[in-house]
């Protein structure tokens, strides 16, 4: 077992471990740490707790210690460098009439490397930009392609549910999300009703699968056979939430509605489907 903390560096952003070694750190402390792009400076999200060795990457690294007001003013003045940074870039871009869109600029807190985040269709040929930009800041230059839920997730905006967007609000990791999801929770597959402003599958798919995929393992599935008291019929829909099932009855033709638990308590019987 490994005594850790757990750290982000920007809201909504991932989890990383570190040993709080001999440190007094509660969360909401801000806290310096070491990290492969250098000393980073970020913000205890999760307190001192114990983890298994397998829920961590080692070797650990350790807080080096808890941010000052210099460490918290200088990440302010990394961001105000990093706004003019985004402008010198874009003013570059349109120089080498590159055809990649600019998202973000970020400054490590060391100053030791400016990172410039963009999106593109294809591969770019962005050596000369580099030459620029390098020249210009003097100072360690990364250029990196991200996907569109990236771009979102750096962004933000507003969803079509009303909210603001759940992977720039607290969403750490982005989860697989398939279009059979939204088949089992028997959603529209319009894409304009099912695509968050990345134009990809919407992350809120995947809260509820799992509850929908237990359900329909206890309801029958549609155009099931059922034996009832009122005789056979056929099932027609199904309310997974609300764990209802409609049941043509064959004789009278008529639609009638049972819950799970009337079924199982009439020992309704499945006998085949077609």
């Amino acid at each position: 077992m490994h005594q850790v903390v757990g750290v982000r560096f920007k809201k909504a952003g991932k989890i990383y471990y570190f040993s709080p070694g001999d440190l007094s750190i509660e969360v909401d402390d801000y806290v310096i740490v070491e990290t492969v792009r250098g000393i980073e400076f970020g913000k205890v999200v999760i307190g001192k707790k114990e983890v298994d060795e397998q829920d961590v990457v080692l070797p650990l690294k350790q807080v080096l210690r808890l941010a000052t007001d210099k460490d918290k003013l200088n990440v302010e003045e990394n961001r105000e460098s990093a706004k003019q940074a985004f402008d010198v870039c874009q003013e570059k871009i349109n120089e080498h009439d590159l055809e990649m869109k600019l998202v973000d600029v970020e400054y490590t807190f060391d100053r030791n490397k400016v990172l410039f985040y963009f999106t593109a269709d294809g591969r770019i040929d962005f050596r000369d930009l580099v030459k620029d930009l390098a020249s210009i800041f003097r100072t360690r230059i990364e250029l990196r392609q991200i996907g569109v839920r990236d771009e979102a997730k750096m962004l933000g905006g507003i969803g079509p549910c009303g909210r603001m967007l759940c992977c720039s609000t607290f969403l750490g990791d982005f989860e697989p999300v398939s279009i059979k999801m939204a088949k089992d929770q028997n959603l529209s597959l319009n894409p304009s009703k099912i695509s968050g402003l990345c134009g990809r599958l919407m992350c809120c798919l995947k809260y509820e699968n799992d509850m929908y995929e237990t359900a329909k393992k206890e309801l029958p599935d549609l155009n099931e056979h059922i034996d009832t008291s009122e005789g056979k019929g056929k099932v027609v829909g199904l309310n997974i939430l609300e764990r209802i099932v409609q049941i043509e009855i064959y004789e009278t033709g008529h639609v009638v509605e049972y819950t799970l638990d009337e079924l199982l308590d009439e020992g309704a019987v499945a006998t085949e489907t077609t």
